[in-house]
């Protein structure tokens, strides 16, 4: 028994005509009554009773029948079903966000959810780079958005379309050190709480190289937390600086410290190397770099 079958049977015993059911099935009538003597053989029963070019269906064609039906209909949901999660409509999509990206990406992606792919179930887990990979490998997340230069080199995580937003320290309008043409030391920043995120060996080399050791963020950073909101939020409310991205602070402004920082936080999308992605990532990977050009103004 199959469940092309059942379709057969399900068609002719609404259309009552072998004639008419061949026509709808697409079927020659000789196919169409092979099908169903085949289904009657397997089922030990007959479906039909034929009364010269008319049927009916027998008392066991009625019982077969209402069973027929949900198999087959069961079939179709199942196979829109599979249509539908294949182009990622319905389903599920778990994503994780680091800091900044969490900050300027976190909205757009359920906004654009909500209105274009309202069936789907989308989870956004915050945390460190570490925290989001270790969920990636333990196949708690499809993908992780996260400091690519935090990542150690591995064959078992991809990343793809790698982005790059421009960071500093950043005050706000206000902030004793705002002083138009004013080049800032060190120095003076430090006079403040300086605020950031755990931030990357790299980055931490790069601040040495420019600033000597006073800068390592081991010493430097007085205030320390995984959400960029927050720190930001602190630097709006007080005389802290924070050093961050600047497009998740779009009203704060940068210092002009001396020398230059001139630095870049590099992100990416990192997922399993030798895993099938959930199908939801193929909106994902389309909409991730319009989101991150509007986030830096582009």
């Amino acid at each position: 028994m199959t469940l092309v079958q059942l379709r057969h049977f399900v068609v002719l015993a609404d259309v009552g005509s072998f004639v008419q059911a061949s026509a709808a099935l697409f079927l020659t009538q000789p196919a169409l009554t092979r099908s169903i003597h085949a289904l009657e053989d397997e089922l030990g029963g007959t479906l039909f009773d034929r009364l010269g070019r008319r049927i009916s269906l027998t008392p066991f064609g009625h019982e077969v029948l209402a069973r027929a039906r949900r198999l087959v209909g069961d079939a179709e949901a199942l196979r829109q079903a599979g249509k539908g999660l294949h182009a990622g409509l319905i389903g599920q999509l778990r994503v994780g966000l680091s800091s900044a990206p969490g900050a300027l990406l976190s909205t757009p992606l359920m906004l654009h959810m909500a209105e274009h792919h309202p069936r789907l179930q989308v989870q956004i887990s915050r945390g460190n780079t570490a925290v989001l990979l270790s969920a990636l490998r333990a196949q708690h997340l499809d993908a992780a958005i996260v400091d690519i230069r935090d990542m150690r080199p591995s064959a078992d995580l991809q990343v793809t379309l790698a982005f790059e937003l421009d960071a500093g320290f950043l005050v706000r309008r206000d902030h004793p050190l705002a002083q138009p043409g004013r080049a800032v030391s060190l120095e003076d920043v430090m006079a403040y709480p300086v605020a950031s995120t755990p931030l990357s060996d790299e980055v931490a080399r790069l601040l040495i190289t420019r600033y000597g050791p006073q800068a390592n963020p081991d010493d430097m950073v007085t205030l320390r937390c995984d959400e960029s909101l927050s720190i930001v939020e602190v630097a709006r409310r007080s005389n802290a600086v924070v050093l961050t991205v600047n497009a998740v602070a779009a009203d704060l402004i940068r210092l002009d410290v001396s020398p230059r920082l001139d630095a870049v936080a590099r992100f990416g999308l990192v997922t399993p190397a030798q895993r099938q992605g959930a199908p939801a990532l193929r909106i994902l990977r389309e909409q991730l770099p319009r989101w991150t050009a509007a986030a830096c103004g582009l």
